[in-house]
């Protein structure tokens, strides 16, 4: 019986020619996407509406991105390509800026905000939270970006975010988490989104409490991501509690277990849940 003929082996050109070809598919669904972004924002106006972005919608996004990824192409970088993707055409739909506090330091925040959002978005640099929230509450649709451990003399940041009219938390950077990521520092991002586009599976809580130790942090470790800071008008602290969605009641008998007192609770807004990655796909 006759072998098969051998497979002829690409020549290097041939496999150049592959690429382009793949190139020039890749440009043209980028273009194809625009046009269908020309579409969306015909039905829904949105440039008359505000803001554009969709927390919900960019956490499914980005999990099914982790998801379905695989070969030699680095996670970092196919994250980075889809989060440019989806902040530049958000962009288009409605023209935003993303305002920064610098505080934790310049090049972690830059490298931060160019990751999840590019260079087509305007980069506001600002020296403290306060100054960030401010800007973002009197915008139309601009977002905040905070370190998640802003350190602020004025009392706490998060304070400004409990009246109803108040911008609130919307998303916690980054949220693809893993050890190496070459954006790792956790910060908050703060606009005002429609409540139908809020992701709510983690919510974020403003709370006062006296009565309150340094070691109380540790006993909250483990259910719920606590930030203190010192309150002097009840002798106590301001927390910010990032807790599991109807998680506050437990960490709130948590505190009176301790010997605090609570003196207010408000919600400040929400998050989706942290993806962790802790192998490379």
């Amino acid at each position: 019986m006759p072998k098969p003929p051998r497979r002829k082996e690409p020549s290097l050109s041939d496999l150049r020619l592959e690429i382009d070809r793949i190139d020039e598919a890749m440009h043209r669904l980028l273009m194809e996407r625009g046009e269908t972004i020309d579409r969306l924002i015909a039905v829904k106006k949105t440039q008359e509406t505000g803001s554009a972005f969709r927390p919900a919608r960019e956490a499914d996004m980005m999990r099914r991105l982790v998801q379905r990824h695989r070969g030699n192409l680095p996670l970092d970088t196919a994250e980075s390509i889809w989060r440019v993707i989806i902040s530049t055409f958000t962009y288009v739909q409605a023209p935003f800026a993303v305002h920064a506090d610098l505080s934790a330091g310049d090049a972690l925040m830059r490298d931060s905000a160019r990751f999840h959002f590019g260079f087509t978005v305007p980069f506001v640099p600002h020296m403290g939270a306060a100054s960030v929230v401010e800007t973002v509450s009197r915008s139309k649709g601009d977002l905040g970006l905070v370190p998640a451990f802003a350190i602020t003399g004025g009392g706490p940041w998060w304070a400004a975010l409990e009246f109803d009219t108040a911008p609130k938390i919307i998303a916690r950077l980054p949220f693809v988490e893993r050890a190496d990521h070459p954006a790792a520092m956790p910060a908050f991002v703060i606009s005002r989104v429609a409540a139908d586009a809020m992701v709510t599976e983690t919510e974020v809580w403003s709370m006062r409490v006296s009565g309150w130790r340094g070691t109380s942090v540790n006993t909250l470790a483990a259910l719920a991501d606590v930030i203190a800071v010192p309150d002097r008008a009840f002798d106590g602290a301001a927390l910010l509690v990032s807790v599991e969605r109807g998680g506050i009641k437990t960490v709130a008998d948590a505190l009176v277990g301790i010997g605090a007192s609570i003196r207010s609770t408000a919600l400040v807004g929400s998050h989706a849940t942290r993806y962790t990655v802790t192998d490379k796909p």
